[in-house]
């Protein structure tokens, strides 16, 4: 019986494990906003633990700097919602966890936190593998918990997109 998860992510989990198993790769994540959404949906799949390694739930920036190791001078003069700082989070848990690749989310999910540089749904989403890395930027409509769960099926879209 297939979990309950949420339709619009089982079948991408289910891809992206067959593209890891098949190239013997291993994944980690880095999460601000999703707060655990992407490694809960990819731990939804039975048998997981051969290919998603874990993650950071690195929502303060004390703990995407500490642990992550991102400078604080991209935190402080870019903020954790930038490309810089999606970047700096893939390279980060990628080396931290020792993995093929890895993806990082840091947003605004609403309702507050926002600026006018940074309104509610701004997300950046970066992938890394050793060798290059790639961030992209996302405005997302919704609640809290919409954007939430987009940005999850955005960062696990991306995975198939770039890798495969």
């Amino acid at each position: 019986m297939e979990p309950t998860l949420h339709s619009a992510t089982f079948p991408i989990v289910c891809e992206i494990a067959e593209l890891l198993n098949s190239r013997g790769w291993t994944l980690s994540t880095a999460e601000s906003c999703t707060g655990g959404g992407i490694g809960h949906a990819l731990t939804a799949l039975p048998g997981s633990s051969a290919w998603f390694e874990g993650g950071v739930i690195c929502y303060a920036n004390g703990v995407k700097a500490h642990l992550l190791h991102v400078p604080e001078v991209l935190l402080n003069k870019y903020g954790a919602v930038s490309e810089q700082v999606a970047i700096a989070m893939a390279q980060g848990v990628r080396k931290l966890l020792e993995t093929d690749i890895s993806v990082a989310v840091t947003g605004v999910a609403g309702p507050g936190g926002a600026t006018p540089e940074k309104p509610v749904g701004t997300v950046w989403i970066a992938w890394s593998t050793g060798q290059e890395t790639a961030a992209r930027h996302f405005h997302l409509e919704g609640d809290r918990d919409q954007i939430r769960e987009q940005t999850v099926v955005q960062a696990l879209q991306g995975i198939l997109t770039l890798f495969a």
